[in-house]
């Protein structure tokens, strides 16, 4: 694998850019280091990768490193002392006015942010003007091939089946009077995991009652709730094929041990719903009419629903994010809250939407992944429309 410079440099002319600039510095972005294909060297030293729009690249090394960008195409300079690097940074850059780096205006988008602010003035004391490579870096680091979607199809069909299993389990165990923990439940979605070949870095997250308040709570043998008649249990499950390159599948879903669904969880489910309906038909009407949609833009059409309904203040992050071979890619996340991701959502990139109410003594979520095509944007697994009534 080698890098795609003349992608790039399509992509640079596309966005109206003189150049990409790649920096790093014993190996703070990781992001330039996967979009060159960088092979394995000692890199002790800083050292610039500029791909301009037009014509040939230039790198910057130095002079006791010279052969660390060796496997890039490009004229190479070097340097020695802090003189030499200033002077040749313009060299590099030439005449170039607008460049993209890895860095965000204010921080807004820290997923991108790898160039610290003393090399942004370096390279601005040149006379370049440096943009955000937000949307640049998106194309290389969340767009996924054919068969990632295959992987993430294949991966959603298992644990959609899983998922109406352990409440199943949930509900037979109720019925029986066994004891059936929230912890004994994360351990048999994870020995049916590895029966459908699934694997997961950590999770999955099952939590009853005000522990589904906690968005990020994890059962332990020590903290795990007994699931009980009369409880609410959130099952937050993801997984991935085991296979190379594989891509998560991530969800959502509420059930209740019961024969009928209060209506203080209904009426929140009912609010959440409407909220992430609202999301997809936002990337949907957005993606088919082929105008952009920004990342905040979707999570403010979801908040807005949850805001309007009074619960703006229980709904305390955002609303999705990028999926990829990390459960949380480097795409564009659907937030306007936590950060403001000004990214546009882009052809074959795949995203949670997954907003969420949490109260004093419950949570509901609810969540679905939604992937985007060239001319369409739909749903790729089971959609939730109600509380499960687990004992009906």
């Amino acid at each position: 694998m080698s890098a795609d410079i003349p992608g790039i440099q399509s992509d640079l002319r596309a966005a109206k850019l003189d150049g990409w600039l790649f920096y790093d510095f014993r190996g703070r972005d990781p992001i330039a280091q996967r979009i060159l294909a960088l092979p394995e060297h000692m890199r002790t030293r800083r050292w610039f990768y500029f791909v301009p729009a037009k014509g040939t690249p230039k790198k910057l090394v130095h002079k006791i490193e010279s052969e660390s960008l060796a496997a890039l195409p490009g004229e190479t300079l070097y340097y020695a002392g802090q003189d030499e690097l200033r002077k040749n940074v313009g060299k590099i850059l030439g005449r170039a006015k607008n460049v993209a780096m890895q860095y965000s205006p204010k921080n807004a988008i820290p997923y991108v942010a790898m160039v610290d602010a003393g090399t942004i003035e370096l390279v601005r004391s040149s006379g370049v003007k440096v943009v955000s490579s937000a949307d640049l870096v998106q194309k290389y680091e969340a767009c996924w091939s054919a068969e990632q979607l295959e992987s993430h199809q294949s991966a959603g069909v298992a644990i959609d089946r899983i998922v109406r299993e352990a409440f199943q389990l949930a509900a037979q165990s109720v019925r029986e009077k066994k004891t059936l923990t929230e912890f004994d439940l994360k351990n048999w979605i994870l020995k049916e995991f590895e029966a459908a070949g699934i694997w997961a870095e950590e999770g999955p997250d099952i939590a009853v009652n005000a522990h589904a308040s906690d968005p990020h709570y994890g059962p332990t043998a020590e903290s795990a709730s007994p699931i009980r008649e009369g409880d609410l249990l959130l099952l937050d499950i993801w997984g991935k094929k085991k296979a190379a390159g594989s891509v998560y599948y991530d969800v959502t879903w509420i059930g209740y041990l019961g024969a009928k669904v209060p209506e203080k969880y209904a009426k929140v489910f009912g609010v959440v719903r409407e909220a992430r309906d609202r999301a997809v038909d936002l990337i949907r009407k957005s993606i088919a009419a082929g105008k952009p949609v920004q990342g905040w833009q979707v999570d403010k059409a979801a908040r807005s629903v949850i805001e309007k309904a009074g619960y703006g203040k229980y709904f305390f992050h955002r609303t999705g994010h990028s999926l990829g071979e990390k459960v949380h890619g480097n795409g564009v996340n659907m937030d306007g809250l936590e950060t403001h991701d000004s990214r546009h959502l882009i052809a074959r990139t795949c995203n949670s939407i997954e907003p969420g109410i949490y109260l004093s003594d419950f949570g509901i979520r609810s969540e679905v992944n939604v992937y985007i095509d060239e001319r369409e944007a739909r749903v790729t697994g089971a959609v939730q429309n109600e509380i499960l009534a687990l004992l009906a």
